[in-house]
């Protein structure tokens, strides 16, 4: 077992957006090739303060990359020509603190050891 935990720290990254946070993460197959877990946790708080966390998860092999960034370039970029990259939703405005994120990434950066199963 300890083996296969070792397989799934291959590489990782760490994205915070507001209440949402993404990670990026290689895996290993059992035939050792690699592929990408994408991970959204969203935070929810209850009304008595606790809180819990929403996950979805996509998985993405090699033979899906060059269409999936093909894919993911277009979309994007047809949301920025249509409506500009300015934040317009109010909801998200409110959960959206651009100078925090910054401070955020930089600490997310100098810590390496980020688990999944912490959050």
């Amino acid at each position: 077992m300890a083996e296969r935990v070792e397989q799934e720290e291959i590489f990782s990254q760490v994205l915070r957006a507001g209440r949402r946070t993404y990670f990026f993460d290689v895996r290993a197959t059992k035939a050792n090739d690699y592929y990408l877990t994408v991970t959204e946790s969203k935070k929810f708080t209850h009304d008595d303060g606790s809180f819990h966390y929403q996950k979805h998860k996509i998985y993405l092999y090699k033979e899906d990359f060059s269409d999936f960034h093909e894919m993911l370039k277009k979309a994007t970029d047809y949301i920025v020509a249509e409506k500009g990259d300015e934040v317009i939703s109010e909801r998200h405005q409110k959960d959206y603190k651009k100078e925090e994120i910054k401070e955020e990434t930089k600490s997310a950066q100098s810590f390496t050891d980020v688990s999944f199963d912490d959050i």
